[in-house]
This record gives structure tokens, C-alpha cells and sequence, in this order.
């Protein structure tokens, strides 16, 4: 059974943009089976009615890494209270639970059980910015870390890639995944 890898990208991304594509070919190269794949309604659906289409779409069992970043870190938290099973890894890059800023978050549940949350993940990482413009910041990071602990990197690296801000490589989260 081959190690998988699903990488979600942000709200309105796309799997070719900053450090996604990069990182695939990294855990491709290191035997990885790697989905990208493209939801441009993340973050636009609410997700009581996204989150059943996502499940659909994937595997999820002991081998997976999971990266989000941004709405994508958001959806892991989803993701991880509504599997099954207990994935490898988790890496949720300026992700968020509450309200990052005044635009609206559908991608965010009402309520989190984050004791059902932390038994879906063997190993689950937070990497956050102290700068981030859109408010997915260390404090973010801080209030998941205190949820569900796990390991809180904090950096100062804006959103880790968004219009203006190119980030076409990201060594760190290479180096995180086993």
C-alpha cells in the first residue's frame, strides 16, 4: 500500500499556484501517490453541503498526508472530525477556526468537537505567520494548538504564497512530511 498525499489549496486557488505543484513532485519523488485537486467552491459552499463532496472524493486511511493551506487548512478540521480513520500526518499552513477577518468563512463549521478531531491524526502540525495579512495568523495557530496540540511552528512569512506574494517553494513542510 502506497503513501498518499492530498494537498488542498485556498479559497480562490488552484492546484498551480505558489508551493502546491512543487511539493507534489517532492513526495511524488519520495514514492508519495499525490492528489491536487482543484475545488473552486471551497470556502464559497457552505460546507454542510461541501464537505460530503470532498469525503466522496478521496481515500483517507492510515498512509495519508494531508496538507491544507488557508480555506484548505480550514477544511482539514472538517476533514479530520468527519473520517473514520486515523490519517499520518496533517499540516495546516495559515490555517483558521474562528473568523481570521470580516469576510465571511462557509468553509468554518458552527462548532468543533476537537476530542473526535485529535483521534483522526497521528501527527499534526500548524504553521503560522505573525504578519499574515488576512488574519490566519500565530494567534490562529495558538487557538488549534490548544484544542488539539500537536506541534506549532510559527514564522514570519506572511500567508505562505497568495496574489502578491509569490512562494513558489516550501522546504519547511518538505522536511515535515515522513
Amino acid at each position: 500500500m502506497n503513501k498518499n498525499a492530498i494537498i488542498f489549496h485556498g479559497t480562490g486557488g488552484r492546484p498551480d499556484v505558489c508551493w502546491y505543484a512543487w511539493l507534489g513532485k517532492r513526495l511524488e519523488s519520495r514514492g508519495y501517490d499525490v492528489t491536487i485537486p482543484h475545488y473552486p467552491d471551497i470556502n464559497v459552499e457552505p460546507i454542510e453541503s461541501f464537505l460530503p463532496k470532498v469525503l466522496s472524493n478521496h481515500i483517507f486511511d492510515e498512509r495519508t498526508v494531508l496538507v491544507g493551506h488557508s480555506g484548505g487548512a480550514a477544511l482539514l478540521l472538517s476533514i479530520l472530525q468527519h473520517i473514520n480513520v486515523v490519517v499520518a500526518q496533517a499540516i495546516l499552513v495559515a490555517g483558521y477556526a474562528t473568523l481570521p477577518n470580516t469576510d465571511p468563512e462557509p468553509v468554518l463549521q458552527q462548532r468543533y468537537d476537537w476530542d473526535k478531531i485529535k483521534t483522526h491524526v497521528r501527527d499534526l502540525y500548524f504553521v503560522n505567520s505573525t504578519n499574515d495579512p488576512y488574519g490566519c495568523d500565530d494567534k490562529q495557530g495558538r487557538l488549534m494548538f490548544d484544542h488539539l496540540g500537536g506541534t506549532q511552528i510559527i514564522r514570519n512569512d506572511g500567508h505562505f504564497g497568495s496574489p502578491g506574494q509569490p512562494y513558489p517553494t516550501f522546504e519547511l513542510l518538505d522536511g515535515l512530511i515522513g
